[in-house]
């Protein structure tokens, strides 16, 4: 797929759908012919369907019922290395081409030919009364930096009708006017506003700037303390990749951290970058699709699927806080956004820097092995220094029943209100409660359609599963023995570490950062951006608080459960403990003022307690390492896993039986296959869940093996078989 090929009138096209098929179809070139790569609307059957010309025709087929292709979208051919990657991804993750096809065309009315349309921004002046609704609309306009917005987009996201709108607009609140679709994206200045870097960030920097310039691969681990700057040396990289004439990704893991990240770079470069995410209008998808095929966009920050996103010429991928489970797409096409972006930069000859104050394993032995440089940045930026670290030991500490906040942590929480300093409590465990236990009989409250316990979530005054999203009423009897007053919550969440708080300081004012407590995007970076201003004293929040955030007033970080994280065996519990650990103790004394970290455990001698504490993370490492090497588990070995799902769990059982009892393609390369076994959450949605897993050499062609082996399987209508290449969790 390295060259484009033009096909004249009436000639063969083989042609890729969106469609669920196996195969390419063969066509017919339209009138005036067609490139490769071209996006083009086929027929199939009664439908007309969106496909990509991928070579020439099959053969095989009557030419008599070859029928032509209907039209050649108005839009960027798709690039033969995209074309190669997409194929690649597929190869690597077993999935089929039209689910790679769905994923890199995910951007609505890509066949819409270019037109205006009416779009409303901020007015000159407010309107004389305001109301909930119109102060809503201004909001939503203001947010999100003067962008404009269809009046149904508008309308939906303010959550008014669209004569609250049009009302606007006659007040002078809210302009309309008439706007191309696709208007390219404002030109980033690379030498607007840089930082004075300093210490480790002038070398790094500068390191960075000759790869960029070398227009060659290579793969770059930027590790640096929290507060150290990472972002402002990459942005030095984005800023060269700019002056080259090539564009840039930065992927962040959450949506949460676009809006002060925005901010950044428009302070770096002037004018704010093309934004990719689910928070995003499908205006703007569709504007940042084709600005990126057409190269009006220098520079898109978005999530892990911006990585599909048909880029002209792309020179430098960014890979922010690399470490995170975030960046794990776990259904539909899945794939780790990490690993794939160094694939994607192989084939276009562009960078990849992966920043984290807490690197995966997987990139630290990339390093070691020599794949990767590495560039350390050791030092906090500008004054700020890193937090002290200390261990409260819950074995010496008197805790009343049904309270979580230790003595000691009370009191240096009290210190810092004092002080007109913020802390941050971090509990991850989402809701009131992780449990409702029934004292009569000992029943739990579980889902009806999974095995998994419903959790209360006072604020909404619900019970919540965490696996289907199913919700029912707190219920004031007992479903299972009826009794009256006698269901009790068992353990902490955010919102029952809340009511604590409340209790031992009514005076502070309180933020509970959690991701269901929010109605949308744009409510949570509001709250976040309160924070910064110093719009709360204590803040409680689960893992989104270890994510990038910078609040300077932030003094003190409180870990409630230092060992949540340990139990279970998921062969990464240490290593994630020990990122996330390590992550929420840094948003500490980012400011000019000192911060610390104190760690609540009952087991302050645990390996992963003790180098939390000491902060010897190289030892951490090597030791993470020797003992993943010994049991050959990634980075030093390969697994596959596999899930059946069916309504009967029987018919599940019965073919992962099966497939164990002829795994031959399997045994050809070494690989042993362990399993069948209930899955640790054993029903979702009323689907029964088995795994099996397959465990090979680093070095053994898995794909092909595991490709042999399903090929013997024909599942039933019901049965559902998925494949993660790499797994990342186990549940």
């Amino acid at each position: 797929m390295s060259e484009t090929t033009w096909f004249e009138e009436g000639a063969p096209v083989a042609v890729l759908t969106t469609q669920p098929l196996d195969r390419l179809l063969d066509y017919r070139a339209p009138e005036g012919g067609c490139a490769s790569g071209a996006l083009v609307e086929v027929p199939l059957g009664p439908r007309k369907v969106l496909g990509v010309v991928w070579g020439p025709g099959q053969g095989g087929v009557d030419p008599a019922r070859v029928r032509p292709v209907n039209r050649v979208l108005d839009a960027a051919p798709m690039r033969p290395e995209m074309r190669e990657f997409l194929a690649r991804v597929a190869d690597y993750t077993l999935t089929p081409m039209p689910a790679m096809l769905r994923l890199a065309t995910r951007a609505p009315g890509l066949g819409d030919p270019p037109s205006m349309r009416r779009i409303y921004r901020p007015g000159s002046r407010d309107p004389e009364r305001m109301t909930p609704a119109r102060r809503r609309v201004l909001e939503v306009l203001r947010s999100h930096g003067g962008l404009g917005f269809t009046l149904g987009e508008l309308a939906g996201l303010a959550g008014v009708s669209s004569s609250v709108v049009k009302g606007l607009v006659k007040l002078g609140a809210v302009r309309e006017e008439e706007s191309p679709r696709d208007l390219p994206y404002p030109r980033l200045d690379p030498g607007h506003g840089g930082v004075v870097l300093e210490g480790d960030q002038i070398a790094a920097a500068a390191r960075l700037r000759e790869k960029v310039v070398a227009a060659r691969y290579s793969t770059t681990l930027l590790k640096g303390v929290t507060g150290s700057g990472k972002t402002e040396v990459y942005l030095e990289a984005v800023a060269e990749t700019l002056r080259r004439g090539r564009q840039a990704l930065v992927l962040l893991p959450e949506i949460a951290l676009t809006a002060a990240f925005l901010s950044r770079v428009e302070a770096r470069f002037g004018a704010r970058p093309a934004e990719w995410h689910s928070g995003v209008t499908m205006t703007e998808r569709r504007r940042a699709w084709r600005m990126a095929a057409e190269g009006e966009a220098p520079l898109v920050v978005g999530a892990r699927s911006a990585l599909y996103l048909p880029f002209r010429d792309l020179g430098l991928i960014v890979v922010d806080e690399e470490h995170d489970t975030s960046y794990k797409q776990e259904d539909g096409v899945v794939y780790h956004a990490r690993d794939m972006a160094v694939l994607r930069a192989s084939l276009c000859s562009a960078q990849v820097v992966l920043a984290s104050a807490t690197p995966s394993l997987e990139s630290w032995a990339n390093v070691e092995a020599g794949k990767y440089e590495r560039l350390d940045l050791g030092a906090r930026y500008g004054a700020a220094r890193m937090p002290s670290m200390a261990a409260i030991d819950m074995r010496a500490q008197e805790v009343p029943p049904g309270r979580w906040i230790s003595p000691a942590l009370r009191d240096a929480v009290a210190g810092r209100l004092d002080r007109g300093e913020q802390s941050l409590l971090f509990l991850n465990r989402r809701g009131y409660a992780p449990v409702t236990v029934c004292r009569a009989c000992g029943h739990q409250i579980g889902c009806d359609h999974c095995d998994a316990r419903m959790v209360e979530h006072r604020f909404r005054k619900r019970l919540v599963c965490h696996q289907c999203g199913e919700t029912r009423p707190i219920p004031a009897t007992c479903p299972s023995c009826e009794a009256e007053g006698r269901l009790a919550p068992v353990g902490p969440g955010v919102e029952r570490l809340a009511e604590e708080v409340r209790a031992l300081f009514p005076e502070a004012r309180l933020s509970v950062l959690s991701s269901d407590l929010f109605a949308s995007a744009r409510a949570l970076k509001e709250e976040i951006a309160k924070i910064g201003r110093g719009g709360a004293d204590i803040v409680i929040g689960t893992q989104l608080v270890a994510k990038g955030h910078n609040f300077e007033a932030l003094t003190l970080v409180g870990v409630i459960d230092a060992d949540l994280g340990l139990q279970g065996s998921d062969l990464r519990a240490a290593e994630r403990s020990f990122q996330l650990m390590r992550q929420v103790s840094g948003r500490a004394g980012r400011g000019d003022a000192p911060g610390a970290a104190l760690l609540q455990t009952w087991q302050p001698e645990h390996p992963v307690i003790r180098a939390i504490l000491s902060g010897d993370e190289e030892a951490f490492w090597r030791a993470e390492a020797q003992e993943r090497r010994a049991a050959g588990v990634p980075p030093y070995g390969r697994l596959a896993g596999i899930v059946l799902s069916s309504p009967d769990a029987a018919a599940a059982f019965d073919l992962g039986g099966e497939m164990v009892r002829r795994d031959a393609p399997l045994q050809a390369i070494g690989a042993r296959v362990f399993g069948p076994a209930p899955a640790p959450i054993a029903r979702i949605r009323g689907r029964h869940r088995v795994r099996l897993l397959v465990k090979a050499a680093k070095a053994a062609p898995i794909q092909r093996a595991l490709r042999d082996w399903l090929a013997q399987f024909r599942l039933p209508a019901n049965l559902r078989l998925q494949i993660d290449i790499d797994p990342q969790s186990f549940y």
